[in-house]
């Protein structure tokens, strides 16, 4: 879209970025914003407003300052820093949905120019919808953390630099039907940490994350597809061999969070992982359905009820 050009009510589009030409330079907020970004992936402007809540008193400026983040290409890093990824349009009725939006390469630009900073984006692979998922899963963990005093998220990032690992880790399982083994890497789609405070000291907790939008088969006759059922092998041997202590340098115990977008397919998971490990149980596999990310995708809000199944 030109410069200036506009739709038949005056409008800019919500698609295509147009530069009125005014002078944009990153503030403290907008850094905040970009931060977290890089951390969780794109976000919709709800999660990003609740991130920077003490620092405006109006959404809608707040909305508008995204708006020229987007917009404006007359900054001091060479371009907008805002993207509206183009997968959030294809959706019914998407011009009344709140926008979503990513880096442009200027954000990271300025981010780098901070002091000690060695921000990158997340590394993101897949279908676009299924990485959204996943920003917005731990985005409104680190939401609910920030309402809680007894409570610190632990980003990603964080805890993959300290080890000096990758997301990526091998498994060896065993197919249950043939008996034949196989190595297959498990990769979660993301992981992070809580630390609980109390009178007698921390205390820490860390999450795989796994998000479901039924795309994949609970079971399989094909044990190289990925499937719920291999899930759980991996993740049986990944938890109950201390396999993540060596990977991810870690001491405190970990649990695996399961977001699906469907109530039936919840159930049915739940109901492998009972039949998985019998009268031994598992508690450290944990449920969780947000229907926004259903067969009719909804942006959403921040999931605050997410946290409370974290215990």
């Amino acid at each position: 879209m030109s410069q200036g050009e506009r739709d038949l009510l005056g409008r800019r589009s919500r698609l295509s970025a147009s530069s009125t030409g005014k002078r944009v330079s990153p503030t403290t907020r907008d850094l905040l914003w970009f931060f977290k970004i890089a951390e969780h992936g794109p976000l919709p402007s709800s999660f990003l407003l609740e991130y920077s809540r003490s620092s405006h008193k109006s959404d809608k400026r707040a909305k508008e300052r995204l708006t020229d983040l987007f917009n404006e290409d007359n900054t001091p890093h060479g371009g907008p820093y805002l993207i509206r990824p183009p997968q959030q349009f294809r959706t019914i009725d998407s011009r009344y949905n709140q926008l979503v939006y990513d880096l442009a390469p200027a954000a990271l630009r300025a981010l780098l120019d901070q002091e000690g900073s060695e921000a990158t984006k997340r590394a993101r692979s897949g279908p676009w919808l299924h990485s959204f998922m996943v920003s917005c899963i731990t985005s409104s963990i680190e939401l609910g953390c920030l309402e809680c005093e007894n409570l610190t998220y632990i980003p990603q990032s964080s805890i993959l630099a300290r080890a000096g690992a990758e997301l990526r880790y091998p498994t060896r399982i065993t197919d249950p039907a043939t008996g034949y083994e196989y190595d297959k890497d498990l990769i979660p789609d993301a992981i992070f940490g809580l630390e609980y405070h109390s009178g007698a000291g921390s205390r820490f907790r860390f999450f795989a994350v796994e998000a479901d939008r039924a795309t994949e088969p609970a079971t399989s006759s094909n044990f190289n597809r990925k499937s719920f059922q291999r899930h759980l092998l991996q993740y049986q041997q990944y938890i109950e061999h201390g396999l993540y202590k060596q990977h991810l340098s870690l001491t405190a115990p970990m649990l695996v969070l399961n977001v699906t977008s469907d109530h039936i397919r919840m159930a049915k998971m739940a109901e492998l992982t009972g039949q998985h490990f019998s009268a031994a149980g598992c508690n450290y596999q944990l449920f969780h359905c947000w229907e926004d990310f259903g067969p009719v995708f909804c942006v959403p809000i921040p999931n605050r009820p997410l946290i409370n199944c974290l215990g």
